[in-house]
């Protein structure tokens, strides 16, 4: 339950819902009580003899049906049978009319509460998620995370908020055909009323297991999707490694476990519901030859319509109770997409801003690491870095992969904390500015062209969306990209696609670079970005580096040292460690590893 109210807290401000949702709920069972109640003076005005005696006003408010009967054998009186019978039509039908009013309203409210719900957790659970660090999604799957932000919400939205609604309208309905079925006969009421408790504790051993299935089915079902995400994405590798067969085994091999489980909880789901109208309709049975008996033998108080009056309502008696006890195989499904929803929410970023952490308002100095450590789970990737970067100075990292450099470089803008030693902006530790600011100062362009499915425009605008159309245009210039743009089908309004798919490696990395000359931040880091192209977009796209760099201080990360030969320092990682630092020419001399990582290249070139 304390899942169930957590869930709940999301429809805040509830009362806003709850209150007209509970009239209108209210008046709906009124009206749809009466409209079945109205079955006795409607039976009795047609079947009534013209000889009968004069029926007496109930002495009691609880004998509603008396009093029905009543006032349709006045107008029997005034207006004779055939204007009784209009009278008592006339009242059916407007009872009805008001039933289906107030119960279509009752659904607007319950209706307007479900997508308030669903706008709030899913807000909320998205909101968490950019929030968390950068590291939280290397132990993720991305499938997991969109399966509970999109399929478990909408388990949540349908299950809780309907249970909500069970909750409120099921048992005023069930106390409404009860206090009705009390009215009409005290005894028959007692004897009948035995199913209802044999029902609910069958429905209960039904459903007992449904909360444990339905949890494992939500998670295969975030395995699956995750299995779709990787195939999608690297859907050129498989063709081009004939793997799409295994791939194909791999997720039809998941889907086929999800399909069981589903098959089993709807199996148990509903069993729910024929079992409760069995027994429902063997209770009426039961009803009809028990008290049919007693009209038959003149041993009972009930009139004949008073008695088919009283089978109708208890006929209807099982469908609200019938709802509830179906609300509890929908609201384990519920409860446990709700834990999974909660489980994201109450994830908390491992980096964050500290309690009193300062604006960085500009980059005047220098940027340094003092004696920084870090390492991964059973493995050391940096240790006692000492770094000095200052402003305006371009700062070149080679070294063998895996030793550390793509790391270095992200713990610059707090994607990774070190475990040890600090980073200091300015003489500033990063850890006491806002991230936000930090990251202001910081641009970023990756070896992976990180692109949106959207307008070649907006992808450039991205980090500042209030861009003029100059100033976009200017960035694209900067960057060798705006000629190439006025050849696509729209110019700066064409669609890439998706992660830029309908562009070429060096066309994306163009617009990267354009996106971050917007931002124009003082500080670049450049993470290989040329390494994965061809001899002319390498060109193009170095060209448009050395612009992006000119006058900022630069962090550069290069497998293709000709890049780098005229960075201002130049320092080589070997194992997590600093080994050698200097110019391009400081570093030849030296005949250490840089000499021979140049060496090795002018070997492979020639």
């Amino acid at each position: 339950m304390k899942t169930y109210f957590r869930l709940l807290s999301f429809a805040k401000p509830i009362e806003k819902f709850a209150i007209p949702y509970l009239i209108f709920t209210l008046l709906g069972v009124i009206f749809n009580t009466l409209n079945l109640a109205l079955l006795a003076p409607l039976l009795n005005t047609l079947f009534s003899s013209k000889d009968a005696g004069p029926t007496r006003e109930p002495e009691s408010w609880t004998d509603p049906v008396g009093y029905l009967n009543y006032y349709a054998h006045l107008a029997n009186e005034q207006f004779g049978p055939y204007g009784a019978l209009k009278v008592v039509c006339a009242v059916i039908v407007i009872s009805v009319l008001f039933s289906n009013i107030f119960r279509y309203l009752s659904q607007r409210v319950m209706e307007n509460l479900r997508i308030h719900t669903l706008l709030n957790l899913r807000r909320r659970v998205f909101d968490n998620i950019m929030d968390m660090h950068v590291g939280y999604f290397s132990n993720q799957r991305k499938g997991d995370i969109i399966s509970k932000i999109a399929s478990d919400v909408q388990v949540v939205q349908f299950s809780v908020t309907g249970t909500l609604q069970v909750i409120f309208k099921e048992p005023l309905q069930l106390l409404a055909y009860i206090f009705m079925l009390f009215a009409i006969s005290f005894k028959l009421t007692i004897f009948s009323l035995l199913i209802i408790p044999i029902s609910g504790f069958v429905i209960a051993r039904i459903v007992k297991r449904l909360k444990k299935q339905a949890s494992e089915a939500q998670h295969m079902y975030g395995v699956m999707i995750s299995y779709l995400d990787e195939a999608l994405s690297g859907i050129k590798i498989i063709k081009a490694f004939n793997a799409t067969e295994s791939i194909k085994d791999k997720f039809n091999w998941e889907n086929e476990k999800y399909s069981n489980l589903s098959r089993k909880m709807v199996k148990r789901q509903q069993l729910a519901s024929p079992v409760s109208e069995f027994m429902g309709v063997t209770m009426v049975a039961i009803i009809v030859l028990y008290g049919g008996s007693l009209i038959i033998d003149n041993r009972s108080e009930l009139s004949p319509s008073e008695f088919i009056a009283y089978i109708a309502i208890f006929s209807q008696v099982m469908r609200p109770a019938k709802a509830i006890t179906d609300s509890f195989s929908t609201v384990h499904s519920g409860i446990a997409a709700g834990e999974r929803v909660l489980a994201l929410i109450d994830e908390k970023p491992e980096i964050k801003d500290a309690k009193n952490a300062k604006v960085l308002k500009e980059f005047q100095d220098e940027l340094s690491l003092e004696n920084v450590d870090f390492a991964y789970p059973g493995r050391n990737v940096l240790n006692n870095i000492n770094l000095k970067i200052p402003k305006g100075k371009t700062v070149a990292l080679v070294g063998p992969s895996g030793g550390g450099k793509s790391t270095l470089m992200d713990l610059i803008p707090r994607f990774i904390e070190p475990q040890g030693g600090k980073i200091l902006i300015d003489g500033h530790d990063i850890t006491q500015l806002t991230m936000d600011s930090l990251r202001s100062q910081i641009g970023v362009v990756n070896q992976e062209s990180i692109l949106f499915n959207d307008s070649i425009r907006n992808n450039i605008a991205f980090g500042k969306p209030d861009a003029s159309q100059e100033e976009i245009e200017a960035a694209a210039r900067i960057a060798n990209a705006h000629d190439f743009i006025l050849e696509t089908e729209k110019g700066y309004d064409t669609n890439i696609g998706d992660r830029g798919m309908k562009l070429s490696g060096g066309q994306k990395q163009r617009i990267s670079i354009a996106r971050a000359v917007l931002k124009n931040p003082p500080i670049m880091l450049l993470d290989e970005a040329t390494s994965a192209l061809d001899t002319e977009s390498e060109k193009l796209v170095q060209d448009a580096l050395n612009k992006l760099m000119r006058n900022r201080t630069s962090l550069v990360i290069a497998h293709r040292l000709s890049t780098i030969q005229n960075a201002d320092l130049i320092v080589v990682l070997e194992d997590g460690r600093i080994t050698e630092q200097g110019s391009h020419q400081e570093l030849i001399t030296h005949d250490g590893v840089y000499k021979k990582l140049v060496e090795m290249q002018e070997f492979s070139t020639t």
